[in-house]
């Protein structure tokens, strides 16, 4: 059980809305790698790609949504991330899907990479969800936003783990989903004592709702915790 709505199927940092057909991320950052500053790659591109082909052959979506930040660069594009973005888009057209972005506050360059078309507030097929970065209040009334911007990640017994974070009406009366980074070089943050203002997010303020749910990859399931406001004196 995670405690999600029935519609919703968490998998490798992605969700994928089965109402919609659509798979959505959060906070790709293409180009992490390049800004880390180390002599060798750390392998992002090829594991990006890895993952998301993975989750399109496993869903077959319509759609591929992502939540914000598909790029981590502000000011530049080199060519190794334009080659990854590219290699990204044509895994999506491969498996017959569209890709769709909802700009998120790193995507100041998203006009120098073709990637199909943009929406700051995407409405899926669905009618009632809406996904957007997360960084600044939508524009539209929805039933339910799934988010990104927040990177979260739940600390137990000493160990870092990405999380979801479900929060049932805690916006305006709607559901938020919060995902975390699809990126695993980005650091998660830990939600464990965070307060509403930590996490920089007009959806966001009513943390002590919000319950975690991380994927478990070995057992190939979601583990769903009490709302953190329960959950904080057991952490």
């Amino acid at each position: 059980m995670t405690d999600l709505p029935a519609d919703l199927t968490v998998a490798d940092r992605a969700l994928y809305v089965e109402s919609a057909d659509a798979l959505v991320v959060a906070d790709v950052h293409v180009g992490r790698d390049e800004a880390s500053r180390v002599e060798l790659p750390l392998g992002e591109r090829e594991d990006l790609l890895d993952r998301l082909s993975a989750l399109l052959d496993g869903f077959d979506p319509g759609t591929v949504v992502v939540a914000g930040d598909l790029l981590h660069s502000f000011d530049r594009l080199p060519q190794r991330v334009t080659d990854a973005v590219s290699d990204l888009r044509e895994a999506v057209g491969d498996a017959g899907a569209e890709l769709v972005v909802a700009p998120g506050n790193h995507d100041t360059m998203l006009e120098g990479v073709v990637v199909g078309p943009t929406d700051p507030a995407y409405r899926l097929a669905d009618g009632t969800t809406v996904v957007c970065h997360g960084h600044e209040a939508p524009e539209v009334d929805a039933e339910r936003y799934l988010i990104g911007h927040a990177h979260p990640a739940l600390r137990i017994e000493g160990q870092k783990h990405p999380c979801f974070l479900y929060g049932p009406g805690v916006y305006r009366g709607a559901d938020v989903v919060v995902l975390p980074a699809f990126n695993r070089l980005a650091r998660g943050a830990v939600v464990n004592g965070m307060v509403g203002a930590d996490f920089q997010s007009p959806l966001i303020s009513r943390v002590d709702r919000f319950r975690p749910v991380v994927y478990d990859e070995d057992g190939d399931e979601a583990l769903a915790f009490p709302p953190l406001g329960d959950l904080r004196e057991y952490l």
